[in-house]
């Protein structure tokens, strides 16, 4: 088979009745790894929001982007299309209820969305925001796990992914639905998009088909024409607002978006700016930082458990709170937030606990703190107890903390979010900050600044390697520390005779 013809070898199409069955139409936010990375957040479970069912239209309808507005975005997917009542199904038991697959596209209008407050009800739900088709494929015979979606924007390639990349299986996503509502027959459900949706314009086509080749089935190509629309949005209701954040979204990602990327830890942390701060003393990078009027950046009162051995990383963040018993039992049983960052952290970051100063109850033991090592994480910080005090310090993982307690978090702490800002030993920490720590301090550093402290604390490093050298010989500090015009000559020279190579 071509997959790049137009075959409908499926005996059924989309047609108006298909449109006029579907109850209710359902979509994933996130589900492939791909766009995932886009985002910078993986999530633990599948969430969603709900299209309007008069969004539904079939291939070739145009598409109006309302006038007034600019980001009207594609967004290729594989739409399941009910085919028996589901209600509470199990996994093994949901592509059961399937009936039919097929191609979609889950158009969007981001000028609008910052007023839907996350429902995405007015951004979404436009008039032929959702055409699907053209062919209906047997949910039976194909293999849900071998799908291969793709789009087109005026004939050029935008988005190529397979199935097996998904977070969440088709089955996961039916049965969570089928939790708390019935699923219909005719009910349609979008499964996400992968990385590569993007802007559209009037005069633009998109595109999308669904093939499982190994079976010899494909949708064929579901077009969408791209129009001006001559209505925008009434003065007596939200009108379109963009920021840069929605270009970002909308384009997919801020160099398509042509906006400069935000500096990031894991941005700003290259290689040469980590081989810098691990080469000088936390004294010196502290001395930096407080030249630039940040005072306030140390994690204070903790003790090391690998001693002088120095870590960098960017900063994932857990905030505990205080226990209260009923947020306790709604919270810290499961799969919590503790669990779910220590599952989530990997290499190049540090997991840095709120915990309030808390000494009265352990905020990991040796069992989470042997998961992080298995991650690949660089180091946990936290300003509560510590369980298992000896077993996590036999680890090679370095942990930061307020002494060892062997009662469980339960006694003193509700572990509640993640990746949010937060306060640890007296420091005010964000998710991203570099973290630099070893015995002699934890501190924090604005991933903004990294560069240049980076190449400052070097330079200072290397003074206070020539003044250090100096006192050995028997100089007096006078004039020297701090160097004088003289001394500062002296050292110039030092530095041209190789003396102070790094």
């Amino acid at each position: 088979m071509n997959p790049d013809a137009n075959p409908t070898t499926a005996t059924t199409t989309v047609d108006q009745s298909t449109l006029d069955a579907a109850g209710k139409v359902l979509a994933v936010h996130l589900s492939y790894a791909s766009r995932a990375a886009q985002r910078g957040r993986t999530p633990a479970f599948p969430s969603y929001f709900m299209k309007a069912a008069s969004s539904l239209s079939l291939t070739g309808t145009p598409v109006e982007r309302p006038a007034g507005t600019e980001l009207l975005a594609f967004e290729g997917e594989i739409a399941l299309v009910i085919g028996s009542l589901a209600r509470r199904v199990s996994v093994e038991e949901a592509w059961g209820h399937v009936g039919h697959v097929t191609a979609s596209n889950d158009l969007g209008v981001y000028d609008i969305k910052y007023a839907d407050k996350g429902s995405n009800v007015r951004s979404k739900s436009g008039d032929g925001f959702t055409p699907i088709g053209p062919a209906l494929l047997p949910a039976a015979a194909v293999d849900p796990a071998a799908l291969r979606v793709r789009t087109w924007v005026n004939g050029e390639p935008a988005q190529d992914a397979t199935t097996g990349e998904l977070i969440f299986s088709f089955a996961q996503i039916v049965a969570d639905l089928s939790q708390q509502m019935t699923l219909h027959p005719g009910d349609v459900i979008l499964t996400g998009t992968p990385a590569g949706s993007s802007v559209i314009v009037p005069g633009d086509t998109v595109e999308v088909q669904v093939d499982d080749e190994a079976a010899g089935l494909s949708t064929g190509r579901l077009a969408t024409p791209v129009v001006q629309g001559a209505e925008g949005f009434a003065e007596f209701g939200n009108r379109p607002k963009v920021t840069d954040a929605d270009r970002i979204d909308a384009f997919g990602t801020a160099e398509a978006a042509g906006i400069a990327p935000a500096v990031t830890g894991a941005s700003a942390l290259t290689e040469d700016v980590k081989a810098k701060l691990l080469s000088v003393a936390t004294a010196t990078i502290s001395g930096a930082l407080r030249r630039r009027g940040l005072n306030n950046v140390s994690v204070d009162g903790l003790q090391a458990t690998k001693g002088l051995r120095k870590v960098i990383g960017t900063a994932r963040t857990l905030r505990y709170v205080p226990n209260r018993e009923d947020l306790f039992k709604s919270h810290g049983g499961g799969y919590n937030a503790q669990k779910r960052v220590i599952d989530s952290v990997g290499p190049g970051e540090i997991l840095v606990m709120e915990a309030r100063g808390e000494k009265g109850s352990g905020t990991l033991g040796d069992i989470l703190a042997l998961r992080a090592q298995v991650r690949g994480a660089e180091a946990i910080i936290t300003d509560g107890g510590v369980r298992d005090l000896a077993a996590v310090a036999a680890l090679e993982i370095p942990t930061f903390h307020n002494g060892g307690h062997p009662a469980v978090l339960g006694r003193k702490h509700v572990p509640w979010d993640t990746d949010v800002t937060i306060g640890c030993g007296g420091a005010t920490i964000q998710p991203g900050d570099i973290i630099v720590a070893d015995s002699d301090g934890v501190l924090v550093i604005p991933p903004t600044m990294a560069a240049e402290i980076a190449d400052e604390v070097v330079e200072q490093e290397r003074q206070d390697t020539f003044v250090f050298e100096m006192v050995k010989e028997g100089n007096q500090i006078d004039g020297l520390f701090p160097m004088n015009k003289e001394w500062k000559a002296r050292y110039n020279a030092w530095v041209a005779e190789g003396a102070g190579a790094q």
